[in-house]
């Protein structure tokens, strides 16, 4: 039976450890990595996806800095933009030509989408946000020495942050809602949307990177979807992540999920939103909000991977 889905595929899968993230890199993952997304188009599912950005407009940032007096500036705003463009027509063409091999005829468009965010959110005053490359301790200490914020990264090295407002509204909702309506495999609400403030009528930019997840099941209720499939760079949710009682948990309530969120079980710049955004998404009327890794995502629609969290 045709399901809708929202499927969220985090920034980090597109380019895996060790990888510099060259645009040709990042194909050859899509590729691999968005075979159970096709599978799950050519089951008949009403499907939108979205996307993280933390790596790419991370270096976006760095060819900004790089060529300061030799170009223009680009707020953050506009690097959140730019990577919307250019990762959505990563996923649109790779989309296209893995459902034309299968003789699946479904057409993919990207939306440029706009996130409003409030001017007085306290999020905007306390970086958390992790974007760009790794860097080492040693790396990191000189960064902060250049007045950079960084934290450290699940373990995985140090990276910089960035102010991440909570989502409140979507602005292209309606465009979206009526592409996902006609069948169009729709890519959205890209590295959670470009912040924007409302003042006097006006839009205008912040400078944040919403996260994802959160911008995700704020899409998904306004689609009216079944299930919130978050395809991360992990099989399963851990507890005690990194430590020697880390084990994986394959199934939780929505109670549950609360509970190890207020223990401290999820970090804030990883899994925590993911798990917020999970919580916010049953909380509103959603069936089952699934995370695994982007290769297991048709398994894991049918209960074979991955973690399940589901509603009380």
């Amino acid at each position: 039976m045709s399901e809708r889905l929202v499927i969220a595929l985090g920034g980090n899968a597109l380019i895996a450890p060790g990888q510099a993230g060259t645009i040709p890199e990042q194909l050859a993952n899509l590729e691999a990595s968005l075979g159970g997304v096709v599978e799950l188009i050519g089951e008949g599912h009403r499907i939108a996806l979205t996307h993280g950005n933390g790596p790419q407009v991370g270096n976006i940032l760095i060819r900004v800095e790089e060529a300061r007096g030799k170009a223009y500036d680009l707020p953050l705003d506009v690097c959140v933009a730019q990577s919307q463009g250019e990762m959505g027509y990563l996923i649109q063409r790779t989309l296209h030509n893995l459902l034309r091999r299968r003789g699946i005829a479904r057409p993919v468009v990207t939306v440029l989408t706009q996130v409003v965010v409030d001017r007085q959110d306290p999020r905007l005053q306390m970086p958390t946000k992790p974007i760009g490359p790794f860097y080492t301790a040693a790396q990191a200490e000189e960064l902060k020495r250049k007045g950079y914020a960084l934290m450290e990264d699940a373990h995985r090295g140090y990276r910089r942050v960035v102010p991440s407002p909570a989502p409140l509204r979507i602005v292209e909702q309606e465009v979206i809602t009526r592409l996902f309506e006609d069948g169009v495999i729709v890519v959205a609400a890209g590295g959670g949307g470009i912040p924007v403030a409302v003042g006097d009528g006006r839009l205008v930019g912040i400078e944040a990177v919403v996260d994802k997840d959160l911008a995700s099941s704020l899409l998904a209720t306004a689609l009216r979807a079944d299930r919130l499939l978050d395809l991360t760079a992990v099989e399963t949710v851990k507890l005690h992540f990194g430590t020697p009682r880390e084990r994986a948990i394959e199934r939780m309530t929505l109670a549950e999920a609360r509970h190890y969120l207020a223990e401290g079980h999820f970090a804030p710049g990883s899994m925590g939103p993911k798990i917020e955004a999970a919580i916010a998404f049953l909380q509103r009327g959603g069936r089952e909000v699934i995370i695994t890794r982007p290769e297991l995502a048709a398994a894991a629609f049918r209960g074979q991977a991955g973690t399940h969290i589901y509603p009380e």
